[in-house]
């Protein structure tokens, strides 16, 4: 008569505890993946916001107002949720314009706070005469 083959005795609930230890680790690697996802996510919307900001901070009649409704008016459409608390800074001179978005990304890990910038600047459009003078 043959009997089936019988583990010993002390091997009996290893594979519950391997699976205790590993399926966590597993879990929070896959929830990093999507937390850094959502980061280069944010930094695009972050990006794109303030290059929106800037073509309308740089025009011959803009100004930081103008930049600054832009640049919220590009953050409401594409990412209150991902990108959190942004704060924009819109800065024009005679010659130069420039624009920092800034925020957070939303939190996936518990505990990880993870920030995001977009910078865009340019010189501000005028008329001159050929000589490089105003007319």
């Amino acid at each position: 008569m043959v009997h089936g083959w019988r583990a010993p005795r002390g091997d009996e609930g290893a594979v519950s505890t391997q699976l205790v230890l590993v399926v966590p680790a597993l879990l929070l690697m896959a929830l990093l993946v999507v937390q850094f996802a959502l980061a280069w996510h944010a930094g695009h919307i972050a990006q794109y916001a303030a290059e929106r900001a800037l073509a309308a901070a740089r025009l011959e009649d803009g100004g930081q107002a103008e930049g600054q409704t832009e640049a919220r008016r590009g953050l409401a459409q594409l990412g209150s949720r991902v990108l959190t608390d942004p704060s924009v800074s819109v800065h024009r001179s005679a010659t130069q314009a420039t624009v920092r978005v800034n925020g957070s990304v939303m939190e996936v890990v518990p505990g990880l706070r993870l920030g995001v910038s977009g910078t865009a600047s340019g010189a501000v459009e005028r008329v001159t005469d050929p000589a490089g003078g105003r007319p």
